[in-house]
This record gives structure tokens, sequence and C-alpha cells, in this order.
């Protein structure tokens, strides 16, 4: 575990020097869809300078950003980004209007493209559909995006016109492709249908609605209220009605004891229900069953791996690991349900890998791991190596060393968690 340790700090050493050099150079590229195709510049000329500083970054090789570094069995790989589009005005050269135009008041001079596009500003809360459709709540855009990460296609959910919207915060899609948005301008969730169409909105209770997960055994919806310091457990289904609470209310995010919250924000279910609470004052994570009944807690504040400052987003992956994104340290850190670290990554910059306002984290049964940040709004993609695959990639390198050399190698045939 010290070993990958050391190899972890060395890689982030590394990386940081790259992004000192980088740092001012990627201030100054336009955001791009994640796997966009290159377009001729017709000002290039004017403007060789930002166009060499992307041929740049272009160049660089993005599959090596992989943690833990070799020569050690790869565990999350980075594969891209989408931040969205900016808009872009189409200027038209100004006519001079006709005297009727003149007196009717009909505009002239520019036309806005037809198409508007659109960017991530304040990108929060992350889920995935059955078609492995990504949606990402915006809310200062005040929409969800719906996108392909794998053309960089996306549609939207927009204020005004599929729903109304003031601070969308988490969302969450269950096993029927139902989504639930929360947004804690308007102290509800929104449920649409699979064709993103309005169904419910669920208020009981709520005052500060954030994170959400779902129970799609069990069939709860879990809402975290950081101003209530509680996690409020509804029906998932129709009528949605309020359960229970999970913490003690009018603490005033003061309260440190077991089972009680000061701020939480994050919220995440494992394959056997059992709940997992980003307890964001605290520092901690906190663990109930599917009653309610409290189980542990792990963590401490601190500002190096295996510390919290600010846990916020927090996901499940396929092997029971907890993923928690940390937005004081930028850091993304996986630990056993116990709590014990296994692998990190991440820390204050642009490339990947690196968080600026780091926000969630979310890990999809394609073992595709996602993260929002504020500064750039974009959304970096990852991928996650199992426990198998990596056992599966451990005994072809024992059997190619047997073979290469003639006698079996002095590895491990066990399966490697985490950062191990």
């Amino acid at each position: 575990m010290s070993a990958v340790r050391n190899n972890s700090v060395h890689h982030g050493i590394t990386r940081r020097t790259l992004s000192t050099v980088l740092m001012i150079a990627l201030a100054l590229i336009t955001t791009y869809s994640l796997h966009a195709k290159d377009k001729k510049d017709k000002n290039a000329q004017n403007n060789q300078p930002n166009a060499d500083l992307r041929k740049f970054w272009e160049s660089l090789d993005l599959s090596k950003f992989v943690w833990p570094n070799p020569p050690a069995i790869t565990r999350i790989r980075y594969t891209g980004y989408w931040s969205g589009e900016k808009f872009v005005e189409k200027k038209q050269q100004a006519k001079k209007p006709s005297w009727m135009a003149r007196v009717s008041g009909v505009a002239t001079g520019s036309t806005p493209d037809a198409k508007p596009r659109w960017q991530l500003v304040i990108p929060n809360g992350i889920a995935v559909d059955s078609k492995n459709l990504v949606y990402i709540a915006d809310s200062k855009v005040r929409a969800i995006f719906i996108v392909n990460v794998e053309t960089g296609e996306y549609s939207m959910i927009k204020n005004g016109f599929d729903a109304k919207f003031q601070w969308l915060t988490g969302l969450v899609i269950d096993d029927n492709d139902r989504l639930f948005a929360a947004d804690s301008g308007l102290r509800h969730v929104l449920v649409f249908d699979k064709n993103h169409k309005f169904e419910a909105s669920i208020s009981e209770g709520l005052y500060d609605p954030g994170g959400l997960a779902i129970d799609n055994e069990n069939r709860l919806l879990y809402v975290t209220d950081a101003e209530q310091d509680l996690v409020l457990v509804y029906d998932a289904d129709s009528p949605f009605k309020l359960i229970r609470r999970l913490g003690k209310p009018g603490t005033k995010h003061t309260s440190t004891l077991p089972g009680e919250f000061a701020k939480p924000v994050g919220v995440a279910v494992d394959k056997d229900g059992n709940v997992f609470v980003s307890d964001t004052w605290n520092t901690r994570i906190e663990e109930f069953d599917a009653d309610g009944t409290f189980i542990r807690e792990f963590g401490e504040a601190g500002d190096s791996p295996g510390y919290f400052a600010r846990p916020k987003g927090i996901s499940i992956d396929a092997d029971g690991h907890i993923w928690v994104a940390d937005a004081m340290q930028d850091r993304v850190q996986v630990y056993t349900p116990e709590g014990q670290l296994l692998i990190w990554m991440g820390d204050h910059g642009l490339l990947p890998g690196q968080f600026q306002s780091l926000a969630n984290v979310m890990v999809d049964k394609n073992n595709r791991v996602f993260t929002t940040e504020l500064y750039p709004g974009r959304l970096q993609v990852f991928r996650y190596y199992t426990n198998s695959e990596a056992k599966a990639e451990l005994d072809r390198r024992n059997a190619e060393g047997k073979k290469n050399t003639g006698q079996k190698k002095p590895e491990s045939s066990s399966a490697p968690a985490a950062g191990d």
C-alpha cells in the first residue's frame, strides 16, 4: 500500500510540474466538445499563437494519464472530457434598411446562429440512463444536459420549456429511466418519465435538497438536505411518501455524534442497500443500513491523501469501493466500506485528472467514472478497471513472464484491490 501511495505522490508531483508550464496555455484555449473534429480557422494567420497552443495540447498522449503509475497495473485511466460549446453569433453584413423596414421597426444588421450552443458553467449532479447517456445538472444554466460522451452530441431539458428550474443540484435515474432532479432554489425534487416529461414534484419535509440516490431493490429515494442536517427517505414510486429521516434536525450544523450530520451533501447506495453519506462539515463518511440504522463512520480532517477537507460527491463502484470527491482538496479518493484508502487522484489544475473546484463524482454500470468541476465547467471521464480485470491482467503478466523466463514470476496471483 505504501508503495502505491509513493508512486501516486510522484505522479502527482510530475503532473503539478507540467501543470505549471501549461497553465497559461490552457487558459487561452477555447473549450471544445469531447472528440470534436478540428475545424479550419478562417483567421488562422492572425491567430497563430492560439493555434500553436491548441496543437501542443492535442499532441499530448492522453493514454499516459493513468493511476497508479506504471509498471503497476492500471486501475483508472483518463479517457476525455466534455464542456459543451460556446454560443457563436454569426455576423451578417449590415444592409441599409428600406423605408418600410424602418417604419415597421424590423431589426437588421446581425442574425444569431439558428442553432444556439451551450456550455457548462456550474455543473453539479450526474446520472446515467439505460442508453448510457450522461445527464449533467447545471445550476447556473438552469438546465439538464443529456450527453453522448462518445460523440459529444447533446440535448437539454431546459428551464421555461420543459420545466421550471432555479438552482439544480443532484440527479439520479432509476432502473425505469425515470429522472429525479433536486432543485434547492425551489425546495423540491422533480420527477420526469423516461421521455423527460414532467411526472411529479416531491417537496414534503424538504428545505434545501441536494444529493440524490436511489435503492432500486427496496424502492427508496434518498435526498440530502444540508440546511436541515438531514437525509430524507421517500418511497421511490408514486405518491412518493416521506418514510423517515436520517440525522437530527435543529442542531444548526454543530452535531458530531454518530448518525447525525453537519451539512450533508452527497449520498450513495450499494448493492446491499447500505447508504453512505458525505457528512461535509464533519469531514467524514457515515454508513447506514437499508432500515436507517447507523453502522459506522470513517474519515477525519486533513489536507493529504486519506483525509478530508470538504467531502461532497460520493459514489460506489462494482466492487463496492467508495469514491469520494473532495471539493477543497480537488481530489478523488477511493476507499473500502470500512474506510481504508485504496487509491487517489487529483490536485489543483487543468490537466487530465486535475480539478478546479471539484463538485461531484459518479461511477456507472459500465465502470465509467465521471467528475464535475466548476472552473472551468467541465465533465471529466475516466475508466475504472475492476478487481477481476486487474486479476486478469496480473495473470497475463505472470504467464508472459513464465513463458519468457521458463519459470513463474514471484508475483501474487490474488486479485489486487484498487490501488494495491
